[in-house]
């Protein structure tokens, strides 16, 4: 159930403070607060419950804001609970109508906060919070140039709006940058050793538990070996360097326990035992387990070291191993992410999976999405090599996209021409070390380094969160940037003692700064 609350834009000179005063406008949660349009979204999240069963749902602000907040800060859910009991700001950010010093929820509704916006949720807020704050940045400066005294005692006018042509929709304008990228999850590096001790433990512990629900029928609980198999894999693991054949032996010797724990689960169950009456949990290991099994057996008696849909972690089954080549890191394990940024420097998040892909099949889609967006296509569309593919090339061309990159062919005998293709293609590189830079900020300042959520879907929320939250910076930024352009260029014109120039026609703009 869930009940709309009318009025969510709430001013913060209305915002009660039980100690008096008033909160101030130049805070940057006030700022960040007014650049979302909280009743559009509001409007779209409602509509997603029903109106009359169940219990009523915290509001959309308090949804979105709460993990706004987290991810800004960088903080644990225990810890956000109490940094919004102790700050006035944060709870006007909230939509909370005065200050209280209870907490507004518990730290648990944080998961399902994330369950409720999903991966494709985030991103269609992320969309209409970027178009709302441009939207808002420009309404702000131009307020700002409403009622200006020159010194003559004369109002200059307000910022002169674009022209009907400057509106009149264009087929090619902008630049796209588009990579892709993994984002680790929080995982012990998985080796097949580790993996297969982890699932013999945990069957040994299914074993405790089911045995006894027939222990009277079934007699002595079954033999697992759990002494022995635990020195057999010490004696490899705590090995610096082991040699490939011991390794493959303790693998062995693991396979053989696990299949024998196997067995007597299924006896357990032939007498009566139900693995559900254990847990949940327990059910769900159970298959993850016999999957695990099943890929190691494979692996053991073939050459082969791959496998398709590996499982590298009992807990999360849906990480798999992501290939990158890196010098650093050869393979990470978590989510791979394909990314977009536009010349202004905004990113949206286009393609999240969990299994590994080429990212040069999303150019294409990316393209349009961009159409979708701006209702023009780009101009320019800088990717590295892996995107110069024929087919992609051809639907650039197509559309009258550039590629970055060289041309195919041989190159021309013109070295004046040569020398001016080379300097575009290193323009090109140079603006798409602007996505590099998208990916180091993530990672650096925010959440996308580790990703510490163990479901799929609450880790897409994670990771489509994150870049909302750096483009809200970005926001914020340009906001703080353009005004105080607009009152130096306010100040000298005072000082000339001549009217100003508007800020959009001397060519300063969201996309220029």
């Amino acid at each position: 159930m869930y009940r709309r609350k009318e009025g969510n834009q709430l001013s913060f000179d209305d915002f009660f403070l039980p100690f008096g005063g008033k909160l101030s406008g130049d805070n940057r949660w006030v700022k960040l607060a007014d650049l979302i349009p909280w009743d559009e979204l509001e409007h779209h999240y409602a509509s997603q419950f029903s109106k009359g069963f169940g219990a009523p749902a915290k509001p959309f602000r308090m949804a979105l804001g709460a993990l706004i907040i987290k991810e800004r800060l960088q903080v644990t859910d225990e810890e956000l609970v109490e940094q919004i009991k102790e700050n006035p700001y944060l709870q006007f950010f909230l939509g909370l109508e005065g200050f209280q010093f209870e907490a507004p929820f518990d730290p648990s509704m944080m998961v399902y906060f994330r369950r409720r916006l999903p991966e494709k949720t985030i991103n269609d807020c992320n969309e209409r919070i970027v178009r709302h704050g441009k939207q808002q940045i420009a309404q702000n400066i131009q307020g700002d140039n409403d009622d200006p005294d020159d010194g003559d005692g004369s109002v200059p006018p307000a910022l002169e709006r674009p022209s009907q042509d400057a509106k009149a929709p264009k087929r090619h304008q902008g630049i796209l940058l588009i990579d892709a990228t993994c984002v680790p999850s929080d995982i012990r590096y998985p080796t097949d050793l580790s993996l297969l001790n982890e699932a013999r433990e945990t069957t040994e512990k299914l074993i405790d538990e089911m045995h006894k629900q027939v222990r009277d029928v079934f007699g002595h609980k079954p033999r697992t070996n759990r002494r022995q198999a635990r020195r057999q894999f010490l004696a490899v693991a705590k090995k610096k360097r082991p040699r490939l054949s011991k390794i493959r032996k303790a693998i062995g010797q693991q396979l053989r326990h696990l299949a024998r724990n196997l067995s007597s689960i299924d006896a357990l169950i032939s007498c009566g035992a139900r693995v559900l009456a254990a847990g949940r949990h327990w059910y769900h290991k159970l298959l993850v387990i016999s999957e695990l099994v099943r890929q190691q057996k494979i692996l053991y008696h073939s050459d082969t070291r791959s496998i398709q849909d590996r499982i590298v972690s009992l807990t999360q089954p849906h990480i798999r191993p992501i290939v990158r080549g890196k010098t650093r890191n050869n393979v990470e394990f978590g989510a791979k992410i394909s990314i977009s940024v536009s010349g202004d420097g905004f990113a949206f998040l286009d393609r999240l999976s969990w299994d590994p892909y080429n990212e040069g099949e999303d150019l294409k889609a990316q393209v349009r999405t961009f159409h979708r967006r701006h209702g023009f296509y780009p101009k320019v569309v800088c990717a590295d090599q892996i995107y110069r593919t024929r087919s992609n090339r051809a639907f650039c061309m197509r559309h009258g996209i550039r590629l970055s990159g060289p041309r195919l062919g041989r190159p021309k005998n013109d070295p004046d021409l040569v020398a001016a293709e080379k300097k575009i293609a290193l323009d090109d590189q140079r603006r798409r070390n602007g996505v590099e830079g998208k990916f180091g900020q993530g990672k650096r300042r925010f959440g996308l380094g580790l990703v510490r959520e163990k479901l799929a879907e609450t880790s897409g929320c994670t990771i489509a969160m994150n870049l909302l939250v750096m483009n809200l910076e970005k926001l914020l930024e340009l906001l703080v940037v353009l005004i105080a352009i607009f009152q130096g260029l306010l100040m000298a014109c005072i000082a000339s003692e001549r009217r100003p120039t508007p800020l959009i026609s001397s060519g300063l703009s969201l996309a220029t700064c």
